[in-house]
């Protein structure tokens, strides 16, 4: 834990001195990577490079409709049988 404790502290900024040093915020951002910015002594924001965030937020490519997923499926050239014996219920004396 002391590990990710010193990274967070080469890489943190208090929110005045972000503001005051933004230029140099983006270039290390950009260079280095993530970098934390505090208020109050907690973590607020992260300032991190466009293709990051991009990458992070990005979904899944998913097929254009359900019947395109189906077909797609390992399971398409499985034969099942849908077949079914009749049910008639039980016989009950009232």
């Amino acid at each position: 834990m002391a590990k990710l404790t010193s990274w967070k502290k080469t890489r943190g900024w208090q929110l005045q001195n972000a503001k005051a040093r933004f230029s140099e915020l983006f270039r290390r951002a950009r260079l280095e990577g993530p970098q934390y910015v505090t208020r109050q002594g907690k973590d607020t924001v992260v300032v991190l490079p466009a293709e990051d965030f991009e990458r992070l937020t990005a979904r899944a490519s998913q097929p254009g409709s359900l019947v395109e997923f189906f077909a797609r499926s390992p399971l398409a050239k499985v034969q099942l049988k849908l077949e079914r014996q009749r049910d008639y219920g039980r016989k009950i004396d009232l």
